[in-house]
């Protein structure tokens, strides 16, 4: 049976998850889910995670919790890939990692996984705890504490305490980057801390990653993985040919110009260490960064956008390139208000050769440059 919000989705014996939203109530679409072949309907949020709880208790599969505030999916995804060397993985597809996509995650997790990897998003305080009564992780990993979404958390500490949650919740073991700046707080949160360091020596020898920081992200994964048999080998050779969904570090030619896309999401931290793998790729010709507005900054935004513009520009490239109604006030080399300003110019800013970082929040839709 597959659970599905879609009732276009549906086919004979699938269940349909009738939720109402602000614009559109699921419950209007009932009739069509039934006429196409649903078995069950699921009425109201409260239903639909009552039922991701009593399937969880019947799960055999070990669950692991994953969140941080970069570099979850990239994570996720590598975990999935390392984990399905030794046993049936079942993870979160796309961003699915809400009050809402978590619960769909574990109802469509097929009874026979051996492991389910849960990502788990958090904008407000108290999220992630609901997350953990439902999914009651087995495990944990904490990809390290930044500064989205500080709108709402105020502070650094306030966001690792709230992703610190996951730590307190976990049955057996919590990895975290042991470098992070609040460790130590993850670390009194955590019932067995295991820190994991950014490489694992001789793990990554001879694999290509087409960003540096995926190789922190894959550590990560690893510390992870080896818990539950995974070995070195077995890691690298999910590694061979792996790639990311999405806007994720997306390599496009276009006008003879080479294009990093980057715009799923962004943070200052995410956009730091995109900065810094843009620097260190090999590039016969220009590198340009083009960076967009980062949401949910709260107070200090207009700094932390400096901070970032800063940063490029200290890196020396050729062209760093502003877009959006904060970074229009951040010192660089060509600075636009919007995309649709930047897509006058941008064929004339842009040459055959270049390498080009395009890093913003989704919402920017900076990716529509090189649509």
């Amino acid at each position: 049976m597959k659970y599905t919000f879609d009732s276009r989705a549906i086919e004979k014996g699938d269940c349909f998850i009738a939720l109402k939203g602000e614009k559109v109530d699921g419950r209007d679409f009932i009739p069509d889910a039934l006429e196409r072949g649903a078995v069950e309907i699921i009425e109201g949020l409260e239903a639909l995670q009552a039922k991701a709880r009593e399937k969880r208790a019947r799960l055999k599969a070990k669950v692991i919790g994953l969140t941080g505030s970069a570099g979850k999916t990239t994570t996720k995804e590598i975990l999935r890939a390392f984990l399905s060397s030794v046993g049936k993985t079942y993870a979160t597809q796309g961003n699915f990692n809400n009050h809402i996509g978590l619960p769909l995650t574990i109802l469509n997790c097929p009874d026979d996984a051996e492991f389910l990897v849960l990502e788990m998003g958090t904008n407000h305080p108290g999220e992630i705890a609901a997350l953990c009564d439902i999914a009651e992780p087995d495990a944990g990993l904490i990809t390290g504490i930044g500064t989205a979404h500080l709108e709402f958390f105020l502070t650094r500490e306030g966001i690792a305490r709230e992703k610190g949650t996951l730590a307190e919740r976990v049955k057996t073991f919590c990895v975290y980057p042991q470098e992070d700046d609040f460790a130590s707080v993850l670390n009194g949160m955590c019932r067995e801390g295991v820190a994991a360091s950014a490489s694992i020596e001789g793990l990554l020898e001879g694999v290509e990653f087409s960003a540096p920081h995926f190789a922190s992200n894959a550590a990560l994964a690893y510390t992870v993985a080896s818990r539950f048999g995974v070995t070195k080998e077995g890691a690298r050779a999910s590694l061979e040919g792996f790639s990311l969904p999405g806007a994720r570090w997306r390599i496009t030619e276009k006008w003879g110009a080479t294009f990093i896309d980057d715009t799923y999401n962004a943070s200052p931290d995410s956009m730091i260490a995109a900065l810094d793998a843009l620097a260190a790729a090999k590039c016969d010709g220009r590198r340009i960064a083009v960076l967009g507005d980062m949401f949910e900054l709260g107070g200090d935004s207009l700094a932390l956008h400096q901070k970032v513009f800063a940063h490029a520009m200290k890196l020396g490239f050729h062209l760093v390139i502003g877009v959006g109604e904060t970074s229009y006030k951040c010192l660089c080399n060509l600075v636009y208000k919007d995309v649709a300003s930047l897509k006058k110019r941008f064929r004339v800013d842009v040459s055959a050769g270049d390498l080009v970082l395009l890093k913003a929040s989704h919402a920017m839709e900076l990716g529509s440059l090189i649509a």
